[in-house]
């Protein structure tokens, strides 16, 4: 499988943190944000990786990154031209993707789980897609899950009113019907194609499994507090 990690966007609710950086190299307590989503990858096996990036950060990816030889990894690098949302920067990756099942990564989230087995369930998964879930005190900031029994019902992005307190995290695994999936979308209300509206193309084809996570899960990327919080996480964990 080969790996993907998703570190576009403005940043804009970072600013002005973000005003001449990208806000996936911000530091997480003592290393930059996007270090913590490749090292996930790379435990659980994934070492082909493709960053992608928006077109005014690039260099600096490639400058802190460069070949991912010091990571343990094998980096490619690819520019969402415009911000569109995580679908359509996630369609930049179809080429390098080759036909693989791919597991796709936000570059703001940030796991204390080891998902070794949940990738090698995945590999075994004939079809389809897996997610991952995490307990939340307010879910109506994140999609939201609703399960029965050992299924996905439906995901809600941001809902008033959530179903449950199950978040979606920020990390996915596709065959490759992605692509095509990603080309039929329409942009939501907020112009940009969504992700939550590829996951439920394959909760309705009853195609989608997932995971919960048992560590704690950071996102780097929401807000100041967020960010702070992350970093706490972070050096609590290696005391």
């Amino acid at each position: 499988m080969k790996g993907i990690i998703l570190a576009g966007g403005t940043g804009s609710r970072l600013s002005p943190l973000t005003k001449v950086t990208n806000k996936h190299l911000l530091p997480i307590y003592d290393r930059p944000m996007i270090y913590y989503p490749i090292q996930t990858l790379v435990k659980a096996g994934i070492i082909d990786i493709m960053i992608v990036s928006g077109k005014g950060h690039a260099g600096q990816f490639l400058e802190l990154l460069q070949s991912g030889k010091e990571l343990g990894a094998k980096f490619s690098y690819g520019v969402q031209e415009e911000a569109g949302g995580i679908a359509q920067a996630l369609a930049v990756c179809q080429d390098f993707a080759d036909q693989e099942k791919v597991v796709v990564m936000l570059g703001d989230n940030i796991l204390e789980d080891d998902v070794t087995l949940a990738v090698q369930d995945f590999e075994q998964q004939a079809s389809g897609a897996k997610i991952f879930l995490k307990e939340v005190d307010d879910p109506r900031s994140f999609g939201v899950a609703e399960i029965a029994g050992d299924k996905i019902v439906s995901i809600v992005e941001k809902p008033k009113t959530p179903k449950s307190n199950l978040a979606v995290v920020g990390l996915y695994m596709y065959d490759n019907q992605v692509w095509e999936v990603i080309k039929k979308l329409k942009p939501s209300g907020r112009g940009e194609l969504e992700i939550t509206d590829v996951n439920n193309y394959y909760v309705e084809k009853n195609q989608m499994t997932f995971s919960s996570l048992s560590g704690w899960w950071g996102d780097g990327g929401e807000s100041f507090d967020s960010l702070l919080k992350a970093g706490n996480l972070v050096a609590q964990s290696r005391q």
